[in-house]
């Protein structure tokens, strides 16, 4: 049995100003954009080369993981903490096989992280089980199996294996071209394809989208599948950063993910978001980041002040739901 064609949702109406529509979250993160461009332009050296080319690279390594976040929250599973370990772990799995062709590598790291997201899918899909619990339980079981394959080592990739990944391309960076057609990608499945849909519909009500004829646990498990395959893109772009895989190299990405999802506005309640919110998002956190460390401030005061932009989000995004 096919899944049945869900009703997309109608916006909620706006407050108009003249003959302008503008809901209130757009007007508050529109005033904050201009407010960190502006910060931006006038601190010393962010728009040099280097910070510029620092800026694209920490954004594409974290946008592709807040691509595939942005499916697991708009399902309605909140977040998951096991992407970073995902990552890490991937990209272990690349340079394992690296030496044996650049096409095998590359697919069994895109396989393994897909279906390391696919089971947690699974398990919260079928038996309904708390997808921050599922997700916990998967990052000590990938790293403690990772650990024990490797005993903590770094694994090198083959020499030359992602060396057009380093590149540019009209001096942009390849990582960030590979960002905007992931970006490109899942904001085309999302908003385009009947499984976004369906993805929707589930976060915003499950027992409607049952209703409804929607096979709530496939939608769930793929999901999540498409979360663990824009993960291992991200592993993919680590493995070539470092020429190497580690467990420990994507430590930290599934929390810069999530707040990158959460400042761009998708609901932590699910149901209603976009990739290119989570991608703003992106750009936000990632452009906060340069800024404090080109101001000097250390990292420590980067996180708290990180922390503080994405629990105002949050503030902001139930006040407005209330």
């Amino acid at each position: 049995m096919t899944e049945r064609s869900v009703p997309a949702l109608q916006p909620l109406p706006a407050a108009r100003i003249g003959t302008t529509m503008l809901r209130p979250d757009t007007a508050i993160r529109a005033a904050a954009l201009g407010a960190l461009f502006v910060l931006a332009l006038t601190t010393p050296g962010f728009t040099a080369h280097a910070s510029l080319l620092s800026f694209i690279n920490t954004a594409a390594l974290v946008g592709c993981v807040a691509v595939g976040m942005t499916f697991i929250t708009v399902s309605g599973n909140i977040m998951s903490f096991s992407l970073g370990t995902t990552t890490g772990a991937t990209s272990l799995m690349f340079a394992a096989l690296s030496g044996h062709g650049i096409a095998l590598a590359l697919l069994a790291a895109v396989l393994l992280a897909i279906v390391l997201n696919v089971v947690q899918g699974l398990v919260i899909g079928l038996f309904r089980a708390n997808p921050i619990i599922v997700s916990i339980a998967a990052l000590t079981l990938i790293e403690g199996a990772a650990e024990m394959w490797t005993g903590n080592a770094i694994l090198y990739v083959s020499e030359g294996s992602l060396s057009f990944l380093k590149g540019k391309v009209a001096g942009i960076p390849v990582s960030g071209i590979v960002l905007l057609a992931c970006v490109a990608l899942g904001q085309a499945v999302l908003r385009y394809t009947q499984f976004g849909q369906n993805v929707v519909m589930v976060g915003s009500n499950f027992r409607a989208a049952r209703a409804a004829g929607v096979k709530t646990w496939r939608t769930v498990t793929a999901a999540y599948g498409w979360a663990g395959f824009f993960t291992s893109i991200a592993a993919i772009l680590i493995a070539a950063r470092y020429d190497a895989g580690h467990i420990e190299y994507g430590a930290g990405y599934d929390y810069s993910a999530i707040a990158g999802v959460l400042v761009g506005g998708t609901a932590i309640s699910g149901g209603q978001g976009s990739v290119l919110r989570s991608f703003v998002g992106v750009v936000v956190i990632a452009a906060i980041s340069v800024i404090l460390l080109l101001r000097g401030f250390a990292t420590e005061y980067q996180h708290l002040f990180t922390g503080l932009v994405v629990l105002a989000a949050v503030l902001v995004q139930g006040r407005l739901r209330a």
